[in-house]
């Protein structure tokens, strides 16, 4: 198993402990492990405990109000620390970072770095010049370099790839596009080269990532014979599908407006690829996506989930949806409503639209008033419960391959993994280990997880 960080240098950074908590979606996990691993590289110490850290990193997401405000609270009790601690290095990293910029420093002034997503991979030279004295503010633009050997990563078994970073969407709810920059694509082979790298680490499954996953491609050069781009996707799907020792292949988030048949088919065909598409639809009514500026309509998404069932009956779909957006009606939501019961979602990501700065959205004057999205919101979420739990009952009495992630947190008899279709699964501590494929028969099924006991015989692949 690979170790959690590279060999370090201890007189880089001496006795020092660093501690980084992170806010928001996958991205700005896979963030922090690259940043962790930087920092271990230089000699720093992880420490668990934020308020022992001689170096604190808040990652930050800006999609929802409630996450931001967080942030602003855990600053408050760190920047009483450095009034006492003038040593403790205080960095906001993220999205929160890059949307606030300056005006961070004027709200709180103890801080040392700010530094915007496509910054991660500089968070050394940055430190350095935090170091010689400076206060420094790092959210231009900038062209996110290669690093396939720094990340501190959390598991042992599954690992996240960045293969896009940024978004040219233009959603008018939304502030990625001014947080994380237009889209950059990594090249077919420098992905290759860390999926390699993590093989030979003994890593089992990767998850690659991005914003609008299935756009990967169109800022590279290239165009085949037959006209189409000869970068995206499916394509980078073909290249890395026979890297050895890798046994499962993810990919998240996909976006309906350049989600193919093509893509479909590929993943069909591709063994290594999961039977799991996570594809947020976000409103089940064309005049909210209209506003929403989506790109596409209530009609094609459908079309999408029908194409894959018949590609891949058993796969599961999950997504994500907004409710209160401005100028949602009640039949407007009962439109969202009955989408989720048509398609029946393995597990949907729920949310109350939430102004955000610099987005059209939030300067609109038909805002749905707090009282009504809080209660779309809960309504969803029984009928998310309702449909989870319908869906799970295919898998009761089933025998499912589950690989093997490690011991249940919360119960140390308990080991825990996943299914194929992304489907949580606890099953008795045994002779299995992390990064075992399991046969488990299913016994016991709940909305979001499921149990079971392992049949005899497992393989590592």
């Amino acid at each position: 198993m690979p170790p959690l960080a590279p060999a370090a240098d201890p007189a880089a950074a001496p006795g020092r402990r660093y501690a980084i908590t992170t806010f928001g979606c996958q991205m700005n996990k896979a963030d922090s492990e690259r940043m962790a691993g930087i920092l271990e590289a230089m000699g720093y110490r992880h420490e668990e405990d934020e308020l022992a850290a001689d170096l604190v990193i808040y990652n930050t997401c800006s999609i929802r109000d409630n996450a931001e405000q967080k942030v602003y609270s855990y600053l408050g009790r760190q920047a009483r620390r450095k009034r006492h601690n003038p040593r403790l290095t205080l960095v906001v990293a993220g999205c929160v970072a890059q949307q606030e910029g300056e005006s961070l420093l004027r709200r709180v002034p103890e801080l040392d770095l700010v530094m915007g997503p496509q910054h991660a991979n500089r968070l050394g030279s940055l430190l350095e010049q935090v170091e010689s004295g400076h206060q420094v503010v790092a959210t231009g633009e900038h062209q996110i370099l290669e690093d396939v050997t720094r990340p501190r990563r959390e598991s042992r078994v599954t690992a996240w790839i960045n293969v896009i970073y940024g978004c040219n969407e233009r959603c008018t709810y939304c502030v990625v596009p001014a947080t994380r920059g237009r889209e950059q694509s990594r090249t077919p082979q420098a992905i290759r080269s860390e999926i390699e790298t993590l093989a030979r680490q003994g890593y089992r499954e990767i998850t690659l990532l991005g914003q609008n996953i299935d756009a990967y491609g169109r800022d590279l050069p290239g165009i085949t014979p037959s006209g189409r781009r000869r970068h995206t996707l499916t394509d980078l799907l073909h290249f890395i599908h026979d890297v050895e020792g890798i046994a499962r292949i993810r990919f998240a988030t996909s976006h309906p407006r350049y989600f193919t048949e093509r893509l479909i088919a590929a993943c069909a065909e591709l063994p290594k690829v999961c039977e799991h598409f996570h594809i947020p639809f976000q409103s089940g009514d064309d005049q909210v996506l209209r506003h929403m500026a989506r790109g596409y309509t209530v009609d094609r998404y459908r079309r999408i989930i029908r194409t894959i069932r018949r590609h891949m009956p058993e796969a599961a779909i999950s997504a994500d949806a907004i409710v209160g957006f401005p100028g949602e009606t009640e039949a407007q939501f009962h439109n969202t409503m009955a989408l989720v019961e048509e398609i029946g979602f393995d597990q949907l990501n729920t949310a109350a639209y939430s102004p955000r700065p610099h987005t059209p959205a939030a300067t609109w004057t038909d805002q749905v008033p707090e009282p009504v999205k809080v209660e779309r919101l809960r309504r969803l979420n029984t009928c998310v419960e309702r449909c989870a739990r319908r869906c799970n009952q295919r898998y009761a009495q089933q025998v499912v391959e589950v690989l093997v992630e490690g011991r249940n947190p919360k119960d140390p008899d308990q080991l825990m993994g996943r299914t194929r279709t992304n489907r949580l699964v606890f099953l008795p501590a045994g002779s299995h280990g992390p990064g075992d494929l399991v046969s488990v028969r299913i016994e016991a099924v709940r909305p979001f997880s499921l149990s079971g006991c392992s049949l005899i015989g497992s393989r590592t692949v």
